[in-house]
């Protein structure tokens, strides 16, 4: 049940949907050298499907988990967080087309819910949840995914580039911006529980939540969110990429005994 204090949750959708137009604007205009030599921005191309992802998100929405970056197999594909496209299709039900990046890669063609590739992250990280939650609206009414940052960085073999392997002057821009999005998520729903899929992600978490704590101009934007963002609990899940070797035996088992712990499951 909603309350006069609590945001709507079209409210909610919009908010999201606005700082999700607004980031991509923003990282379009940010230059990267090599050895990155494709940028993809599935915020730009993808945006349908994201659109139909973030409309998913309940009015009692408190849990919020947050990624990294896409990968260039899931939301690079699908425009979905850890968007892993068996999950997206058959648990989520999300459809349509993507359009294609203006560069892309020769090794990373995108092309969208057509995609055969799985991304295991994405697999392991969506199949614990639809696990747990076989209907997704269940899981979207008090919980929702997000990324931190949402550029693919390739570089010219096709590697995967991560963001905080970029040169510092690439990323402490980049982290102007996506700092300054990841505050309007904070503010768009009534969150109690922020959860890094990681350290980077957690690090993250923490370091944008202190920003606010510490901003005393900007009293409004604090009330927004419900509560300030000092009565925030922040947690980490161990990330559920196979580069991870704790993450390859019993991901789904360590990821579930952290949630308990935290008292989010």
């Amino acid at each position: 049940m909603t309350s006069a204090k609590t945001p709507s949750q079209k409210k909610i959708q919009k908010q999201l949907l606005d700082a999700a137009s607004e980031l991509s604007d923003a990282v379009d205009q940010l230059q990267f050298a090599e050895p990155v030599t494709h940028v993809y921005n599935p915020l730009r191309y993808a945006w349908n499907l994201h659109k139909q992802y973030v409309r998913q998100i309940g009015a009692d929405a408190h849990v919020l988990f947050l990624g990294m970056n896409p990968g260039p197999w899931g939301m690079a594909q699908s425009g979905v967080p850890f968007g892993e496209i068996d999950s997206v299709v058959q648990w989520m039900g999300l459809k349509g087309e993507v359009e294609r990046p203006s560069n892309e890669h020769p090794k990373r063609p995108v092309e969208g819910l057509n995609c055969s590739r799985s991304e295991v992250s994405g697999r392991r990280l969506w199949g614990l949840i639809s696990e747990r939650y076989p209907e997704p609206a269940n899981f979207f009414q008090h919980h929702f995914v997000a990324n931190y940052c949402p550029l693919v960085f390739m570089e010219e073999s096709g590697r995967n580039r991560t963001p905080d392997k970029l040169p510092a002057t690439e990323r402490d821009a980049l982290q102007a911006v996506c700092d300054a999005h990841l505050k309007k998520v904070i503010a768009a729903a009534p969150w109690t529980d922020l959860v890094g899929v990681g350290a980077f992600a957690e690090n993250c978490l923490k370091r944008v939540v202190k920003s606010i704590e510490q901003t005393s101009e900007d009293d409004s934007a604090k009330k927004s969110a419900g509560k300030s963002a000092s009565s925030i609990s922040i947690h980490r899940i161990l990330h559920p990429s196979p580069a991870s070797p704790a993450a390859n035996k019993d991901w789904a088992g360590k990821a579930t005994s952290q949630l308990v712990e935290a008292q989010i499951w």
